[in-house]
């Protein structure tokens, strides 16, 4: 199968093909080809790493590059990444789960809103500085921008997720439910906080707003790829669901 031209050397448009494609053209102004490019992020966001530990790991199998270049390709490349992965994704549930949890970006307190589906599966991130009616709007909008109008909505008792929806109106054919969180009723969204928690301390915390939104929007879509379900599916269909994940990781 050729190359496309857009991945060619003297073209940067990348947005129109499937950027991790295995190929060892380079882009444009890069030394590395595509798939170590892929490969490093694939790391970097599959796993609790920093990006120090991605060179170190890079350097293993013989690849010379400093962190910073490491940075430059996540800014870069990841949005990329995040959209690709968002276009192969299933059809999403209809009932969302929401919540949100403190995190220190630069020494202040901001509030990470996350939703996700009955499976478990995120649709979607927002850091904000608030959880206000405001900021729980703007995350519904964010939502009903991607996906359609859910049948159910599962929340803490929060006032602003019940303030938010009555001012959209496009929501009021959805039921709303409050769960208690002591009972772990939402259990579903509170255990994909997870891997954020894990990769802010592998990042000895978060340091600035703008680049934190911007990395743990591809690694919501990877944290999907390699997600398992329950500890009871067979041997045999985990193995298969993580080879399916790798067919699709950048490599």
């Amino acid at each position: 199968m050729p190359v496309p031209r857009k991945w060619q050397r003297g073209s940067g448009n990348l947005t129109q093909v499937g950027w991790w494609a295995v190929t060892d053209r380079k882009p444009y102004r890069h030394r590395f080809p595509l798939n170590v490019i892929g490969y490093a992020l694939w790391l970097y966001h599959r796993f609790p790493l920093s990006q120090r530990d991605v060179q170190e790991l890079l350097h293993e199998r013989g690849i010379q590059v400093s962190h910073a270049t490491l940075r430059q390709w996540n800014m870069k490349f990841a949005p990329l990444l995040t959209k690709e992965l968002r276009h192969r994704e299933p059809r999403r549930g209809s009932r969302w789960h929401l919540d949100e949890v403190c995190v220190k970006v630069g020494g202040v307190k901001h509030w990470l809103w996350r939703a996700v589906d009955d499976r478990g599966d995120v649709l979607d991130i927002l850091l904000q500085e608030h959880r206000d009616t405001e900021a729980a709007k703007s995350f519904f909008v964010r939502l009903l921008s991607e996906y359609d109008v859910p049948e159910v909505i599962h929340t803490d008792k929060l006032w602003s997720y019940g303030a938010a929806p009555r001012e959209l109106p496009v929501l009021r054919t959805a039921e709303h439910v409050q769960v208690v969180s002591t009972s772990r009723c939402n259990n579903l969204v509170e255990h994909s906080h997870r891997p954020t928690r894990q990769q802010e301390r592998a990042q000895l915390g978060f340091k600035r707003r703008p680049r934190t939104q911007e990395f743990l929007a591809p690694h919501a879509r990877v944290s999907n790829l390699h997600r398992q379900t329950r500890t009871t599916v067979p041997a045999t269909h985990r193995r298969r669901n993580q080879t399916a994940a790798l067919l699709l990781r950048p490599r």
